[in-house]
């Protein structure tokens, strides 16, 4: 949950190492490792949507505070990223340098804190847009951050785009209008999750951008940055909940002292912790490139099962607007990949013919 597009350049380049160890590795065994952490990253992040769903919208939990549960979720990340720094201190265990010391500095807590408020929006209008539409149509209602990537990168950052990146973008927002006409055509259209979904994509693509600016007060570390973040985030949702009264609503609770409501929250801050260090692992051991196609297709397998565990009966329509959507999503990535490794390989073509124009004179 926590840990996204910006910092994949970051990781990639921490995983050099374990790609060069994996090269000098079994074919079969480097394989198995992949497979094991794409598996587990499909595992992770498909269940972490899910178990969401069941605590923003469960018939049966009827508990309607999504800010306290985001909250809670904040609140767990929190407490095992001071964990885990303290076991990384305590216990010589392999990857420990991944958990570096974590503590509350009230300077760099103020330096993150821009970056702070875009996160609390990008959490927060995630489990708002999963909470009023459904899992199946949950990844076509926030799949505009591509979009939204495109327009800051040109605003912000005065970069522009590829014609065929903004064609693949085109593909989006036909996918996307194609899959809200055809949920209202079958009257489970819901304005208020496109709302929640479209801010949820704007906040990513602003997250991203942010992390890059701030990454270096917090020494470039990705998990520095997740701790103050969160302990930011914690801080600002208490005068929230008091505002929109989600404090009264979980006072008056029913299920309060169910050891069993209190494990699912914890469970699902555990899962949005996790899937932050997952991607890490899924990106150390393929590549950027790789890390984004895995997760279009997992969103096809996460749309595919939810329709078929909710029992749903979706047109076919509504399939290719979801076919679009991750067919555009796909492009993109591949665009991207495509042009990165262009502008890799020109810095070498040109030292080469550097090279062989001095030894031509």
């Amino acid at each position: 949950m926590t840990l996204k597009r910006s910092s994949i350049l970051r990781m990639a380049l921490a995983g050099e190492d374990e790609q060069e160890k994996g090269d000098r590795e079994p074919f079969l065994v480097r394989a198995m490792k992949i497979a094991m952490v794409v598996m587990l990253y499909w595992f992770i992040s498909i269940t972490m949507v899910f178990l969401n769903k069941y605590l923003l919208d469960s018939p049966s939990l009827k508990l309607d505070a999504p800010l306290f549960v985001t909250f809670y979720q904040c609140l767990v990340t929190v407490v095992l990223c001071k964990t885990l720094s303290l076991l990384s201190m305590v216990l010589p265990i392999a990857g420990a340098q991944d958990f570096p010391s974590v503590r509350f500095d009230l300077k760099v807590l103020r330096s993150v804190l821009p970056l702070s408020l875009v996160f609390i929006g990008m959490i927060t209008f995630n489990n708002l847009c999963l909470k009023y539409l459904g899992v199946a149509f949950y990844t076509v209602g926030r799949c505009l951050s591509t979009v939204f990537n495109v327009i800051f990168s040109y605003v912000m950052l005065k970069k522009t785009t590829s014609l065929y990146a903004l064609m693949s973008c085109g593909v989006i927002l036909g996918g996307f209008w194609l899959g809200i006409d055809q949920e209202g055509a079958e009257g489970t259209l819901s304005w208020a999750g496109i709302f929640f979904g479209v801010l949820a994509s704007m906040c990513v693509s602003l997250n991203a951008i942010f992390t890059t600016k701030i990454l270096p007060a917090v020494e470039g570390s990705i998990w520095r940055l997740t701790f103050y973040n969160n302990v930011n985030a914690c801080i600002l949702f208490l005068p929230l909940l008091l505002l929109f009264g989600e404090v009264n609503t979980f006072i008056s609770f029913d299920k309060l002292d169910s050891l069993y409501f209190w494990g699912m929250m914890t469970l699902g801050g555990i899962f949005g912790f996790a899937i932050g260090y997952v991607t890490g692992m899924q990106i150390k051991f393929t590549s950027p490139l790789t890390h984004n196609i895995s997760g279009t297709a997992k969103a096809c397998a996460q749309t595919v099962l939810a329709v078929f565990y909710f029992h749903d009966t979706k047109s076919f329509l509504w399939w290719t607007s979801n076919a679009m959507v991750l067919g555009g999503s796909f492009s993109y990535t591949w665009v991207k990949g495509l042009e990165m490794k262009k502008m890799q390989e020109q810095p070498v073509q040109k030292n080469a013919n550097e090279k062989d124009m001095s030894q031509g004179v």
